[in-house]
């Protein structure tokens, strides 16, 4: 898959204020700081889609883009950032839970985690809750250009190794860097798979 137009659509608070269901959706989320908006912005060929903030937890909507007119790419806030406050970070952890456990039209998630990083505890409870709830996710390493690839190939196989032991079926999963663009073409051809199913 080329992404040939990338436009945003809008922004909700909540799953009542999302759009209407329709175009298949493919949502995007992770922990705070794990370079979420670049990815976006890799995969759609595009320098500014996606806001790219220096403070962590940047993103508190759900943020809509519409993908090859085709598709919706959804933005969802990531967790795990304490600094923002308690109340807004539960109303759209709310928002988040209404809308991976509700929406009709999501067909699959893509989970980012910091290949940089050994498992992080609240990466695998989440995966947890996702196969608990019956959600289809896939797992997305982020910035592989950041480490030696001996040591990103040991920080993979380490995640996925500790999620076997919580889940059932390891998902399918890729290995990007938004610097070098490595994986993008793997991405965006599973993500066309899915829109087309």
């Amino acid at each position: 898959m080329k992404i040939k137009s990338a436009k945003f659509l809008t922004s909700a608070p909540d799953l009542q204020s999302c759009p209407e269901p329709g175009l298949p959706e493919i949502a995007f989320i992770g922990r705070s700081n794990v370079g979420k908006s670049s990815l976006i912005n890799m995969l759609a060929n595009r320098a500014n889609l996606a806001k790219v903030s220096a403070t962590p937890g940047a993103t508190r909507l759900l943020n809509f883009f519409t993908m090859n007119e085709s598709w919706y790419l959804v933005d969802l806030p990531g967790y795990g950032y304490s600094k923002v406050k308690q109340a807004n970070r539960e109303q759209f952890h709310q928002a988040v839970s209404d809308y991976l456990s509700q929406r009709v039209s999501l067909r699959c998630i893509c989970l980012l985690i910091d290949s940089r990083l050994p498992p992080q505890k609240i990466d695998l409870e989440f995966c947890d809750w996702l196969v608990s709830g019956e959600i289809p996710f896939v797992l997305v390493f982020t910035k592989a250009d950041k480490l030696k690839a001996s040591k990103l190939k040991s920080n993979v196989a380490t995640f996925l190794q500790q999620l076997e032991e919580m889940i059932p079926n390891e998902p399918p999963h890729f290995i990007t860097s938004s610097k070098d663009r490595s994986g993008q073409r793997e991405l965006l051809g599973f993500v066309e798979e899915v829109v087309n199913g």
